[in-house]
């Protein structure tokens, strides 16, 4: 069984939960790993948050959800003013840091991360997980 979902969310911050409880439906019916599964709920509601918070000029973002036995990939897409993705990769926050901390959760609980962001076109962070 496979799931394939593709949400198109106001950016605010009610999006954030209602999107990480679809993703916790859609992880449970297809009974994924209860750890698999949080690790993909935090990176979720960091991509998320980062979008409400950051991508400014975007009304709107999107998050593809393709979840099957045997592992999740994740992308969240918006069309703001974009950030520095090398400069982002490359950072480690420090315990007093502001910013960073989201990108690196996600770096941490996630595989095959990829960022990419322009000013003219957006943003996408991908990631994908898989389940014993």
């Amino acid at each position: 069984m496979r799931m394939s979902v593709r949400l198109n969310l106001p950016r605010e911050v009610d999006s954030v939960p209602a999107v990480r409880r679809l993703l916790r439906c859609a992880l449970t019916i297809l009974r994924v790993d209860r750890q698999a599964g949080t690790d993909l709920e935090i990176a979720l509601t960091e991509a998320c948050a980062n979008v409400v918070k950051h991508a400014t000029g975007a009304e709107n973002f999107e998050v593809r959800l393709d979840v099957g036995q045997d592992r999740c990939s994740i992308d969240v897409v918006d069309e703001g003013s974009g950030f520095d993705a090398a400069a982002m990769s490359a950072e480690t926050p420090t315990s007093d840091s502001e910013r960073g901390r989201g990108l690196f959760l996600i770096r941490a609980l996630g595989e095959n991360v990829r960022m990419q962001s322009s000013a003219r076109t957006g943003s996408l962070i991908h990631f994908e997980k898989s389940f014993a």
